[in-house]
């Protein structure tokens, strides 16, 4: 066992792990935030994406030991916190997006779609649909055919840049 410390959605921790357990399952199975999805298994579907220091990581291909210091950030992380005690929280401006626009089927890619988003759009504000296609390349989704993500994605940049100015 090896002792990490890591930063989960802003809250440090120290989390006792196997050094090669993967992220995914410190994710899901230590830190209990099943919101990050295991798909294949393999890094090739994007499902188990997470921003670690700022960048996009498919935490099934993460060794915790290579977590260790990192600052992490998961589906349970990209909406806003209620604004006070007793207030509902709010859906992330990409959250709502997607869901008005269909761009979330069945859940298993969502997570990692829209941490894929939030990381494209910090990128290019303003995406062409080439730039989105891109973006997103790593991530497969089975029920969509991805015009309505892609649709999803191009309404999170017009209500983030709305939300900017």
């Amino acid at each position: 066992m090896s002792t990490i410390q890591i930063t989960i959605n802003g809250t440090s921790q120290s989390l006792d792990v196997p050094p090669m357990k993967r992220l995914l399952d410190v994710l899901r199975e230590d830190a209990h935030l099943t919101g990050t999805k295991e798909g294949c298994g393999e890094g090739e579907c994007g499902a188990c994406a997470v921003l670690m220091n700022g960048e996009l990581v498919n935490s099934c291909l993460v060794p915790a030991l290579h977590a260790d210091g990192a600052s992490v950030c998961t589906i349970e992380g990209v909406a806003p916190s209620a604004a006070a005690e007793g207030e509902p929280a709010h859906l992330h401006p990409i959250q709502q997006c997607f869901f008005e626009n269909g761009g979330a089927q069945c859940g298993i890619c969502t997570p990692g779609m829209i941490l894929a988003t939030h990381h494209l759009l910090d990128k290019y504000p303003n995406p062409t649909l080439e730039q989105i296609k891109e973006g997103l390349a790593g991530n497969l989704c089975r029920c969509t055919g991805y015009m309505r993500i892609f649709e999803s994605v191009q309404k999170a940049a017009q209500a983030l840049t709305t939300i900017s100015t």
